[in-house]
């Protein structure tokens, strides 16, 4: 029994030593390690075969719905006469065809100067797909997160200025194309700049990404992010002003206005100068020759 303390004492001693501390910590971050490395493991491949399966079915997608103009491969296609049934698509990010399908304007029945925006053909996992497979063909902007275009975080004051900021980069950049109010306008060679009043503000934050049809692209050269982020905030604030002049009509500006100031102004002032002309006293005496 003697000797079986002693043997315990000793091995308690070394227990408490240094190095058997220092051999238990690195024990525990060895297993610690090595568990996590296994878990991430398997977390990674899951990932990465889901993502494999959802370029796949995006690529089946894409041949069926989109290949016939932009080629199998996302190439484009370019017919014998130089007119370009698609563009190529190599390059263009996940945030292009987002937008262009998210909003229906692809697939396009016909080609032609504008895509406009019509009914979603396809769903949300679908549109997802067909991002995933695109994205794989060349480095391209992707998929904006909602903190991105979003100033849900910020304080009242900051949003307010964003909202200052963003009116002064829109009036700056944007106007020339979509009016002082984003109501859009006519464009050269049968395309047009489409109301952007109501618009979801992540395809606006991809439309400046990605720059559709003969829109510009405002990269984060161009404009930062939290810039884009300012104009989106802007924007939104639009549907919340009070209209102080009165009557909108539409917020098309002054070609508008001018129109309705002719055929409903001057109309008014005529119909009223013929009311007056037949409602004045007249004389029934006769002209006396002399």
């Amino acid at each position: 029994m003697r000797i079986l303390n002693l043997t315990a004492g000793r091995l308690s001693r070394h227990r408490r030593g240094p190095i058997a501390g220092a051999l238990l910590l690195l024990l525990g971050l060895v297993t610690a390690g090595g568990l996590w490395t296994a878990v991430m493991t398997s977390a990674s491949a899951e990932k990465t075969q889901d993502l494999a399966s959802q370029v796949e079915e995006g690529r089946k997608l894409f041949l069926v719905g989109c290949s016939t103009c932009h080629g199998t491969n996302g190439e484009g296609i370019t017919t014998d006469r130089g007119n370009n049934l698609g563009p190529s698509l190599v390059g263009v990010g996940a945030a292009a065809v987002d937008f262009q399908v998210g909003t229906g304007r692809m697939p396009m029945p016909q080609p032609g100067a504008q895509a406009p925006r019509k009914d979603v053909a396809y769903s949300e996992e679908e549109t997802a797909a067909l991002a995933a497979f695109v994205a794989t063909l060349g480095p391209g902007p992707a998929i904006p997160d909602e903190s991105d275009y979003s100033i849900e975080g910020l304080d009242s004051a900051a949003q307010e200025a964003a909202i200052v900021r963003g009116g002064q980069l829109f009036l700056t950049n944007c106007t020339a194309c979509h009016n002082f109010e984003g109501s859009g306008g006519a464009m050269p060679r049968g395309g047009y700049a489409p109301k952007i009043r109501g618009v979801e503000p992540k395809y606006i934050y991809e439309a400046l990404l990605t720059g559709p049809q003969t829109m510009p692209t405002f990269s984060n050269g161009n404009l930062t992010p939290d810039e884009k982020r300012d104009v989106i905030a802007y924007l939104g604030s639009l549907d919340d002003a009070a209209a102080i002049g009165g009557f909108t009509m539409g917020g098309l500006g002054p070609v508008a206005e001018g129109l309705f100031a002719w055929v409903v102004g001057i109309s008014a002032l005529v119909g009223f100068a013929v009311w007056i002309a037949a409602h004045t006293t007249r004389s029934n005496k006769k002209k006396v020759e002399a």
